[in-house]
This record gives C-alpha cells, structure tokens and sequence, in this order.
C-alpha cells in the first residue's frame, strides 16, 4: 500500500499490526495533515463480523471529541471492498511499549490512570462503554499526553447488544468479573480495566498471573491479587486504596462512576506534586490538627491522668471548630514515646499541623505550655505558656482549652469568633472514673466491658448530671449486650435510659447523640433513629471517629455504597493507627464486598498492634474472604482461644470453616453455640450465622427466631450476615428470616436493601 493514494489519503510507511489490522502513516492531501490509517488485513479482510467490529470502532469513537480519545475522521471504502478507518495520528508508543521498558514511576502512573479516567469519563458520558481498556490500547504521545484507541468492542447505546449473554470478548487479563463470566458490560467494567492498568504500572506486573486465557478469566473471577502495596511497598496510602476500589470483584463496590475515580485519582496527583489545597480552609490555613499527649514535667508521677485529661480537653474543643479535623486519641497515643519527628507525625496522622505541651505542677501552682508546629517543615505557628493556681484543675483546664482555642483558631480557620464549647465542669473524682471507663471501653476486650460499666455507673452516681458519663454508660452496655456477656433482655432499658438521659441533660453532646445511635442499631434496628441521631452527633463533632465507622456500618445496610465508602475514609482519616477504628473500617469494607479495602485495614490494624484482638478478628475475616483460608483460621482461633470461646469470635471461626471446606469443624462450632443457646436465648443468634453459612436454612431461620424471642434484635449483624445471604438471593424465605433477625416494620425490607446484599450468588441453595 506505501505509494498509493486511497480516496485522498497518501499513503507514506507502514506503522505495525495488531490485533485484527494494519496501521499506516498517510497524508491527507485535501487538509495537508498527517493521519494514521487502520485497514483490515489477512483473514479478517472479509469477515463480515470483523467488518462488523471495525464499523463499530469507526461509529463509537467518531461520537467522542476529546484530548484522552483518539479522534476519528473518517471511513473510507478500498478499491477491493476493504474499510479503511482514517485516525489522528499519535506520534509517540503505546502504553505496553513504554511499559516494556520498566516500571513507571509513581506520579507518572497516576497521571496516565488520570487521563484515561478522564477520557471514559467522556465515552460514558455518551453512553459508549469502551470493554477493552489495556496497555496496547492507550497511545503517550511525545507530549505525554494519554490517548485511547481501539473502540472496536465497545458497546454503543443504540446497540442492543453486541453478543449473546455468556459470551466473552476482551483481553482475558484486563477483563472484569462480570465480563468474564460473559454477562452484561457496563461503565464499570471499564474502570476495573483502569485499576488493572494501574496496578501493572505501579508493580511492573498483572494483579493475575499470565496463562492460557481459561486460567487467567478462571483468576479474575475466583482469586484476590497480590495486595498492591505489598507488591510495590511505600505507596501512597489513598492510591493503594484507589486501586483496592478500582479491583472490587463485585461491580456495586467498585467506583461507580468515571468522575469518582477521576476526582480521587486527581487529588492524588496533586498531593504527588505538592499542589495539593484540600487539607486548607478558605482563608488558606491549616484546617487538620493532631494535638499530642502533653508531657508530664511535674515531680509528682500521678499527674499523668491530668495531661490525658487537659490533651482530650484541648481535642473536644478543637473539634468544635467547624471545618478542623482533629486527629483521635487513639492514634496520637499510639505515637506516644516512640521518638518521631513533627513531620513523621504529620505523616501518619495525616495532618497538617501539630500541637505539643507541657504540664508542671508544683505545690498549688500550675505551669502548662503548648505550641502549634506546622507539620510540614517543623516551623513554630504560635506558642503560649499558661501560669495558674491549682484551685479546681478542671476549671483550670477549661480555661487553658479555651484560651488556646482563641489563639488557633485564626491560626486554623481565619475566623475570630471563638465559639467556644460549653463547659462540662465536674469533680477530678468523677472525671477521672469517665476516662477510666473510656479507655476500658475502647479496648473493646471481653474481660474490659464490665469495668467500663462500672466506672460509667459510678460516675453517674456520683454526678447524676454529668452527661458524657451517661453516654458512656449506654455505649458500654451496649457493647456488654453485643458480645453476649449478658441477656439483651438484661441489658436494652438500662442502655436506652442512660443514653436518653445524656442527650436530656446536653442535647449539644455529640457523643449523647451517638451514644443513642448505638442503642438502636445493637437492640431495635430504628432506622430512621439510628440515622437521625448519627447525623447529629455528626453535625455536633465531625472529628468523632467512631461515629463515622458506626454509620458507615449501619449503612451498609442500605445501597447508599458511595455513603459508606465515604464515612469509612472520614472515620480513618481522623483515627488512623486505631486498631478498632481501622477493625470497624474492615467490617464495613466486608459489607460492600471490598475485599481489599477490608484486608488492607485488617493487615493495618495488626501491624500496629500485633496482640490486639480486633486486628486479629478483622485481618482472619478478611483473609477467609480472599481465600486465604489457613491464616483466617489461625487467627480467628486464638481470638476464641484467648476469649474463652467467646461466642461472638466463635461465629466468625465457624463461617472461615465453611470458607474452608471444613464443614465438619464449623458444624460443630454451630452445635456448641446452639447448645449455649439453650441455656442463654440470645446466643441463638450466633449460632443461626454459622448455621446459614454452612446452608442450613431453617436451622438459621429456628435459631434467629429464638434469638428475637429473647430480645435480640439488632441491625449491625446484618452487615455482618450479609455475605453468607448471597446464595439467598430470589428465595422466598429470605424476608421470613429477616424478620426472624427482628428487621420487621423497618426501611430494611422497604428500600431495596436485599437487592443490595444478594448480589453474587443469584440462585438459590437446592
């Protein structure tokens, strides 16, 4: 063909070949432009389907105008009956041939996943679905600008379909899930293509091994990948959790949306090259903040309890502050004595600015300094020393708090009205009990639940008035009903009167208003409630962690995914070394079907504390998912050894059993819990979890009736149950054992909730 002219196209020098044509360099002799010219060639010159497939890539792409789309000109007919696509041409490699050369560097992969988002953004925006997003598919141009070629399979929306259902087309590695099983393509298949695409530029190779292309569509299908972070160690956290997004098995947790993916991958680059403004407010100023334990310089050791209580005193009122994001207790702690420097603190707490102090008492005098540090490059902001009598240490304290508030907050936010929080003065005797029965309560193990009640209690009775206690109460009772160490029936009044009370006595409590929250969704699954009084304790003090985590577990009941995803992020970023906030992110990962995000939180939690039993229950449960069924089972195994079987982490062993192919060892997990529930009704219910695993469908369905009976009604299991409800999907039943759950007269069953939680498995168990 060099020599010829082909209607108005010279043609120059023969480009390559691949896939079903030839590419040639030609000249358009009307516009007195370079072109590239695609022909079909060999066999495929008079196949009708391929002549089919060519049009279609000449139609789809002709429809789009964009700098990340290779532009179309025009179809022309050859002298011997052959289609001839004429092309922008893109003089530069593909991504494949650029690949071939090694791995790309960070920012450079993020950009090119930057530009292809974007361009899909465009292709969906008109209803064109591309189902062949690969390396060999995206052109860089000597500009380094990304451009996608080859629209041949895509899915136009005039067509009906392009292939029958069960019919495969595609690069069997770069396929999606659901693509691979032959079903229906949509937006989302071409945005796991993208993460697939950018797990192979971050690593140097594919998240599934290479192979015949049964083994590889068999991989996709069936196995987790490599976890990606693992393969390329010291990633950006939020681009390992992009590609995790971007790699959900299951197309309702992945990105929705191109524009979702784009504005994620888009804030990435920028915190990649520094321009990144998000982490400010309005007025320019740091608007994220961690505030360290302070120091306890005082000749007395027992001051220790003092700089705790004067460092949560300084969090409550900095997370007053509307648009300042203020790190948790639990992660700054986590930092304490291990030597790093503001800017490592900076790092992995994800702030930007740092406050640090001092406590020195001597006699009846109080000496406490503090100073504000930018994160960053360690430069001082503000500092300010405080000398008082020690008459009333709280009042002292509230006095501190405010008067550092006052300075930071037109250091934070620009702003001069102070807004200070309402004081919540009470005795040293009770405050003291408050934050033993917080710290008790948030270890979350079985032989600290009762001591957390106790304090809570006695600080009630010592200051019926003193709301936060009260709150703490209702959330230590609850958790005493959730892990079973008492009957429901035993415990649900009590909780509700403490939370009811909390919100009475300071409806401006945040934590009164989570505390609320809580009842509901262990005991009542009040929806509308839970939401309200979630919201709230929200609106009152974003910088609240766990509300975050418990909301985005309550919600994943419901198929507001892109809410979950969103509370989950929220609750990390202001707690991110907790391992039961990283354990609750884990759960609710698993109840959306992001299998990696709830391994990588998993994973998290235990290297921060490698004996902490969340972490250990979260990274098993999250193994079992993955199908890496040894680990699951050793670590949900010391979980129930080193709780005396506790029935709560018993369930989890016994459904990793089932995962296993080890049914016989969950059947009896499952028998030892019904056993336990004769004696105790409200164990019943664990019992109809492993029972539903292992397909005993009305062995669940008696157990979770029994459970009820004995006031066992709660919503957060469902997040929990939901996926051993897949192989439920379509069975009559399904709202019987709902309701047996105790989710009756709820938006549960009116929202289009079991649509949402069905979706793997769509038949029926025989």
């Amino acid at each position: 063909m060099i020599g010829t002219t082909i209607s108005h196209y010279r043609v120059l020098e023969r480009l390559g070949a691949g896939g079903m044509g030839e590419v040639y360099l030609a000249e358009d002799t009307r516009l007195g432009r370079r072109v590239a010219l695609k022909i079909l060639a060999g066999p495929f010159a008079r196949d009708p389907a391929a002549g089919a497939r060519f049009l279609r890539e000449a139609r789809a792409a002709s429809r789009l105008d964009h700098p990340h789309i290779c532009a179309v000109y025009d179809v022309v007919d050859t002298d011997d009956g052959r289609a001839l696509i004429a092309m922008a041409f893109c003089e530069g490699e593909s991504l494949k041939d650029r690949m071939a050369r090694g791995r790309l560097g960070v920012a450079e992969a993020v950009d090119i996943a930057c530009q292809v988002a974007d361009g899909l953004a465009e292709a969906h925006a008109h209803g064109i679905v591309h189902r062949d997003i690969k390396p060999a598919n995206v052109m860089i141009t000597r500009g380094s600008r990304a451009k996608i070629v080859d629209f041949g399979l895509a899915v136009l929306p005039d067509d009906e379909h392009l292939t029958a259902t069960g019919v495969t087309l595609g690069t069997p590695a770069y396929m999606a899930p659901e693509q691979a099983r032959g079903e229906e393509a949509d937006q989302r298949t071409d945005l796991w293509a993208v993460g697939v695409v950018l797990y192979e530029m971050l690593t140097g190779r594919r998240p599934f091994p290479d192979g015949p292309p049964a083994a590889a569509l068999y991989a996709v299908v069936n196995r987790a990948p490599e976890p990606v972070d693992r393969t390329a160690p010291g990633l950006p956290a939020d681009l390992v959790r992009i590609v995790n997004r971007a790699l959900v098995k299951d197309p309702l947790g992945r990105y929705q949306q191109a524009e979702q993916m784009l504005a994620d991958l888009k804030a990435c680059r920028d915190r990649l090259s520094g321009t990144n403004l998000q982490a400010t407010s309005r007025a320019g100023r740091p608007a994220s903040i961690a505030v360290l334990p302070f120091a306890n310089l005082s000749p007395e050791a027992d001051q220790e309890y003092f700089c705790d209580g004067m460092t949560e005193e300084l969090m409550t009122a900095l997370g007053s502050l509307e648009g300042v994001r203020v790190a948790a207790k639990t992660s700054t702690f986590q930092l304490k004595g291990q030597g790093l420097g503001i800017r490592q603190i900076g790092e992995q707490l994800r702030v930007d600015t740092v406050v640090e102090g001092s406590v020195r008492k001597a006699g009846d005098r109080l000496r406490i300094t503090a100073q504000l540090v930018n994160a960053s490059d360690g430069y001082h902001l503000w500092s300010g020393r405080f000398d008082r009598r020690l008459d009333d240490v709280f009042a002292v304290q509230d006095e501190i708090a405010g008067a550092i508030v006052e300075k930071l907050k037109g250091q934070l936010t620009g702003q001069s009205d102070t807004g200070q929080a309402r004081r919540r003065a009470t005795s040293p005797d009770v405050y003291e009990l408050y934050l033993k029965g917080r710290y008790c309560y948030g270890k979350r193990y079985q032989a600290m639940v009762q001591p957390a009640v106790d304090a809570f209690r006695r600080a009630t009775e010592l200051d019926p008035d003193f709301a936060p206690a009260h709150a703490g109460l209702a959330d230590s009772l609850s958790l005493t009903g959730w892990f079973a160490l008492k009957p429901l029936d035993e415990v649900r009044e009590p909780a509700m009167r403490a939370a009811e009370r909390a919100v009475e006595l300071d409806g401006g409590l945040a934590e009164a208003h989570h505390a609320l929250a809580m009842v509901h969704l262990w005991f009542d699954w009040e929806w509308e409630v839970i939401e309200r009084e979630f919201r709230r304790a929200i609106s009152l003090n974003p910088s609240l962690p766990l509300t975050h985590a418990y909301y985005a577990l309550a919600l994943t009941t419901t198929d507001r995914l892109e809410e979950v995803r969103r509370e989950i992020e929220a609750g990390l970023a202001l707690d991110p070394l907790s391992p039961l906030q990283l354990s609750l992110a884990s759960a609710a990962y698993r109840g959306i079907r992001d299998d990696h995000g709830a391994l990588a939180c998993g994973e998290k939690a235990v290297d921060v504390d490698p004996d902490s039993l969340l972490g250990l229950h979260a990274l098993g449960w999250a193994l079992s998912s993955v199908g890496r069924h040894q680990e699951a089972v050793d670590a949900l195994a010391r979980c129930v050894t080193e709780t005396h079987r506790m029935p709560y982490y018993l369930m989890f062993l016994g459904e990793a059993f089932v995962r296993a192919g080890r049914d016989a060892e969950a059947t009896a997990i499952a028998d030892e819990l019904v056993e336990r529930g004769l004696r105790e009704p409200s164990l019943a219910g664990f019992a109809g979890y492993v029972q539903l695993a292992l397909g005993n469908f009305d062995a669940a369905l008696a157990s979770m009736e029994r459970a009820a009976g004995a006031g066992a009604k709660r919503g957060s299991p469902l997040s929990f149950m939901a996926p051993v409800f897949d192989p439920y999907r379509g069975d009559p039943r399904f709202a019987k054992l709902l309701r047996a759950a105790g989710y009756t007269g709820t938006a549960l069953l009116t929202r289009g909730v079991p649509e949402a939680i069905g979706r793997l498995n769509p038949t029926p168990p025989a």
